[in-house]
């Protein structure tokens, strides 16, 4: 997951920022109501005030009094993601509104955002179904058809990826490639939440598990970029990896259709774009080889606005300052962007070594602004 491969040092560092910036840490006490769960993360527990809730819309109070940067989890069974709030600094505090069925749950915190995680067993009773404006089930079937048309699109794309690599062509695949991860970037969320896929197409090279092997555990997108970029050549092994990961990518574009998509989770998704942001591409980690970052924020950004246009008309009603809010701070962001790109159609954006420092903390900081309310908009998208 996204998570994964991020340096604890760095993600703590741009945890701190968003906080400092935006006034993300929320203040005041824990959660109350049936369908509160109070979640206390430390660097080696995961305590929940419950283990039992209601189905419906459910909400995690978390707050991190470890010294790791966390990230909690509402899990299902098999390890598919419910929900999640990713990136949670010490001493803060974060609030997640989901949509939740009856049946049995874990809740995971991830102390350093490595591993399984620490796990409670959770229940959730009843066969009452969360209370939904009707307007939000066409936004939700709005989002499947442009889940799924992103990962139809970005297959092709990355199998022209996979030829240039395959050919030894080393300019074709350069050029190739920051297209070929468009799709991706613009609904990650949704590929996260099967829990396989994202670690071997996606996985920067900081990202592996303890007793990974580098060599042979490292697949994906990004192995390929340090070939391409780095190393400066191309193996037999490169070939492996690229047809690898057009097989994963095939079975993420069969699968992504049958995600559990919620309103909810579609506006949890549009903030962990954000944060995926904040945490990896204005970092410059993300593309650390090919400098190509800015195409992924970019792409993260229209992931999240689409989330956002497709829920707007009810969020809209229920907390009209939160939309204004929006509006400007999408706006800002998009045209901020659009400063990094001379044409205004296309993903030709300036590579990212050539982005000052000056210009990457007015990059963050516009993020930020963004991040802050797009945090609420879970919470405006539930029916009162």
């Amino acid at each position: 997951m996204r998570a994964a491969r991020l340096s604890v040092v760095t993600a703590a560092t741009a945890v701190a920022a968003l906080t400092a910036v935006t006034g993300c840490t929320e203040k005041g006490g824990s959660g109350s109501g049936d369908n509160v769960i109070n979640v206390t993360a430390t660097d080696d527990k995961c305590e929940v005030s419950k283990n039992e809730v209601p189905a419906g819309h459910v909400e995690l109070a978390i707050e991190n009094k470890g010294s790791k940067v966390n990230e909690v989890y509402i899990l299902f069974p098999d390890d598919r993601v419910v929900t999640e709030r990713e990136n949670i600094g010490p001493g803060t505090k974060q609030r997640v509104t989901a949509e939740v069925k009856a049946g049995d749950y874990q809740i995971a915190c991830k102390p350093g955002m490595k591993g399984d995680g620490i796990r409670q067993d959770i229940k959730v009773t009843g066969g009452t179904a969360a209370k939904r404006d009707p307007r939000l089930d066409k936004a939700v079937a709005e989002y499947r058809k442009y889940v799924q048309a992103q990962a139809d699109e970005t297959v092709p794309l990355a199998e022209t990826f996979a030829k240039a690599v395959k050919d030894g062509d080393m300019e074709a695949a350069k050029a190739a490639y920051a297209p070929s991860r468009i799709g991706w970037e613009r609904t990650e969320p949704v590929a996260e939440s099967f829990g396989d896929i994202d670690p071997k197409v996606d996985l920067r090279e900081d990202g592996l598990e303890e007793g990974q092997d580098l060599e042979t555990d490292w697949t994906g997108w990004h192995r390929l970029e340090r070939s391409l970029w780095k190393d400066d050549k191309l193996t037999a092994r490169d070939s492996e990896l690229a047809d690898q990961l057009i097989t994963d990518l095939k079975d993420w574009q069969n699968r992504v259709g049958k995600a559990e998509i919620t309103p909810t989770s579609m506006a949890n998704g549009a903030k962990e774009l954000l944060d995926e942001v904040a945490t990896g591409k204005v970092t410059g980690e993300e593309e650390r080889y090919s400098h190509t970052d800015l195409v992924d924020f970019k792409a993260n950004v229209e992931g999240a606005e689409k989330s956002y246009e497709l829920l707007k008309s009810v969020a809209e009603e229920n907390d009209p300052a939160l939309v204004t809010e929006l509006d400007k701070q999408f706006a800002a962001l998009n045209t901020l962007l659009d400063q990094y790109r001379p044409d205004q159609t296309s993903y030709d954006f300036t590579s990212y070594d050539k982005v000052g420092e000056a210009d990457r903390k007015e990059l963050s900081d516009a993020v930020n602004a963004l991040a802050e309310p797009l945090s609420k908009l879970a919470a405006a998208v539930v029916v009162k």
